[in-house]
C-alpha cells in the first residue's frame, strides 16, 4: 500500500511538533514554514510556548500522561513530530496518540531501545491505520540508513557495514544529557548476522575519514542507527565508530551547551559520516558533511514529512527511511544547502 497525500493543498496541511520548545523542535518549526507546512507547536509546558504564539503560530498544551490532551494536541495534524526526549518516556504515548488519531508519527530518537520499541508494538497496527511511523529519523539514526542504503545501491546484503561518525566538537544540549544519564541500556550491534550488546570496553581504532576530519581515534559507539538499518538491510556486521574528540566532549559535565553562530540559529559545529559496506572484496564508500547536529535533524526529518504527505513514501508501518524512501535521491535533495556528498567505489 502507497501512502497517498490527503488531497489538500500544502498550506492546508499541518503538522505537531511535540517538543517544539526544546533546541530541536525550535529548528523543526522553522523548517516547517520554510518548507510551507503549517507547524503546530506542543509542549509539556505551554508557557515555553509563548514565542512561537507571538508569531502567530498555533500553540497547544499537553501532557503524555494524559491520552485526551494528547488527542486534543494532535487534532486536525496529518503527522506529529516527536522532538521530546528521553524517547522512552515519551514516545510511546505520543506514538500511540498518533495512532488513535490516524496520523504518520516521526522522531528523532537516537536511543535504540525507543526505535526498537516503535518497531515492535506498532508495525502491524500502523500498517492497518494505512501510516507510517518513522522512529529515529534524525542525524543519529535515519541519516546513517539512508547513507547506508545509498552505498548498497543494487546489492541485497552485504558482508559488512561499518559507519563512522566525526564530529569537531560536541556541546550536548540539556536533553543530550537528561537522555544519556537516563538511557541505560545495553547498546547493540550487529555480529556474525545477529543484534548483540557491544563488548565492553568498547573497542577503539583508527579511522581515515575524508577531509577536512583526516585520521581520527574513533571509538565503537553505537546509536539508534543499528536498529534502523537492521529492519530492512541484512549484513553479517554492522557496527558503529564516533571519534574521540566528540565523545571527550559529551563525556565532560563542563561542556557548555551549544551556542548560535549563524543568522539562522545553527552552531558553528562541523559533522562528517562516512558509511562503508563490503561484499566480498568489493567495498562502496558514501561521505556526507555538513553542520550543527542539532539544526540538521530539521531538514532531515522535515523532508521526510512532506515525502510522506505528498505521497512520495512506499508502504505503512514503522518503517525504516531507507525502506520507504528513494534514498539517493533524498539525500540530494538536501544538497548543497544542508550536506555536500561523496560516493566511490573500490
Amino acid at each position: 500500500m502507497t501512502v497517498h497525500s490527503s488531497g489538500t493543498s500544502e498550506k492546508d496541511r499541518a503538522v505537531a511538533v511535540f517538543g517544539a520548545a526544546g533546541h530541536t523542535g525550535r529548528f523543526v518549526v522553522s523548517e516547517l514554514l520554510r518548507r510551507g507546512i503549517t507547524p503546530i507547536a506542543v509542549a509539556r509546558n505551554v508557557a515555553k510556548l509563548a514565542e512561537f504564539a507571538d508569531r502567530g503560530i498555533e500553540v497547544r498544551g499537553t501532557s503524555i500522561d494524559d491520552p485526551e490532551s494528547l488527542d486534543q494536541a494532535f487534532k486536525g495534524a496529518a503527522a506529529v513530530i516527536n522532538c521530546a526526549g528521553p524517547f522512552l518516556d515519551t514516545a510511546d504515548a505520543v506514538a500511540s496518540a498518533a495512532l488513535r488519531a490516524g496520523i504518520h508519527y516521526l522522531d528523532v530518537t537516537a536511543e535504540q531501545p525507543s526505535a526498537q520499541a516503535i518497531y515492535d508494538k506498532f508495525d502491524k497496527a500502523a500498517r492497518d491505520a494505512g501510516v507510517l511511523f518513522v522512529p529515529a529519523m534524525g542525524f543519529y539514526g535515519g541519516f546513517a540508513d539512508l547513507l547506508v542504503t545509498t552505498a548498497m545501491g543494487d546489492w541485497d546484503s552485504a558482508d559488512e557495514i561499518r559507519v563512522g561518525i566525526a564530529l569537531d566538537s560536541w556541546h550536548p544540549t540539556e536533553g543530550t544529557r537528561i537522555t544519556g544519564a537516563k538511557n541505560t541500556a545495553r547498546r547493540m550491534i550487529v555480529a556474525n548476522g545477529a543484534l548483540v550488546p557491544v563488548v565492553q570496553p568498547a573497542a577503539e581504532a583508527d579511522w581515515n575519514f575524508p577531509e577536512p576530519f583526516g585520521q581520527q581515534k574513533v571509538v565503537e559507539l553505537p546509536f539508534s542507527e543499528i536498529v534502523v538499518i537492521a529492519r530492512h538491510t541484512r549484513s553479517s556486521e554492522l557496527r558503529t565508530y564516533l571519534n574521540r574528540t566528540a565523545l571527550s566532549d559529551v563525556r565532560d559535565p563542563a561542556t557548555p551547551a551549544p551556542e548560535p553562530a549563524d543568522e539562522n540559529g545553527r552552531s558553528a559545529q562541523i559533522f562528517l559520516v562516512e558509511a562503508t559496506v563490503r561484499k566480498g572484496e568489493q567495498i562502496r564508500r558514501i561521505a556526507a558533511e555538513g553542520r550543527d547536529i542539532y539544526a540538521f535533524s530539521a531538514p532531515l526529518i522535515s523532508e521526510a514529512v512532506q515525502r510522506i504527505l505528498d505521497g512520495r513514501a512506499r508502504g505503512s508501518g514503522a518503517q525504516a527511511p531507507g525502506a520507504i524512501f528513494d534514498a539517493r535521491d533524498y539525500l540530494n535533495a538536501l544538497a548543497p544547502d544542508h550536506l555536500s556528498l561523496a560516493v566511490a567505489e573500490d
